[in-house]
């Protein structure tokens, strides 16, 4: 697979008639996609922890109330109890996948405490749990139209209130989801 086949800094934007709840109304923004299938963070469903339970259960004590309160996203429905935070700028941090778009996907402790101690990036997304599609998975459910796919865009990844990340990534290719049926075919 080369870059031009490759989804990595993709949004998956799930078509309305996704069955699957994982993923019916979702956008997934792509972090790693190759031969040997790919892994993706689910950047629009919330769940009910807040990133202080989160820095509470590693012992880390949030600096601020507005740091404890932030909202923690479903990254999909692998590893529930790992967390992930996607963030702009990239920096130094022990564990981190760099993407395009100056992101980077990091797993390690240490962005967390920079986070809890008011230091961590200025833009993020916190989150547990991904999506991960084995080998030719993901080929097949887009022939079977069960996505769409667009570049990402920081903005709607960092900026766009959860809520409307959905539309707002079908938007970008001009799709109004809500008009979409529920019926795809093949030309």
């Amino acid at each position: 697979m080369d870059e031009t086949t490759s989804l990595k800094h993709h949004f998956l934007i799930a078509m309305p008639q996704m069955g699957d709840p994982n993923f019916a109304q979702t956008v997934t923004y792509i972090c790693e996609h190759n031969e040997d299938g790919a892994m993706g963070i689910v950047i629009n469903r919330l769940i009910e922890i807040t990133l202080g339970d989160i820095l509470n259960h590693l012992g880390i004590v949030p600096e601020t109330d507005a740091i404890k309160d932030q909202p923690v996203h479903f990254g999909g429905p692998v590893s529930l109890e790992r967390g992930f935070v996607l963030h702009s700028p990239q920096g130094p941090w022990d564990s981190t996948l760099n993407l395009p778009d100056d992101i980077g996907l990091t797993t390690s402790r240490d962005i967390l405490q920079a986070i809890g101690h008011g230091a961590g990036p200025a833009k993020r997304l916190v989150a547990l749990g991904f999506a991960g599609w084995g080998a030719g998975q993901l080929e097949q459910e887009m022939r079977d139209n069960a996505w769409l796919s667009t570049p990402a865009s920081p903005h709607i990844l960092f900026d766009v209130p959860p809520e409307q990340r959905w539309q707002a990534a079908a938007s970008q290719l001009g799709v109004d989801l809500n008009l979409l049926t529920s019926q795809a075919g093949h030309a």
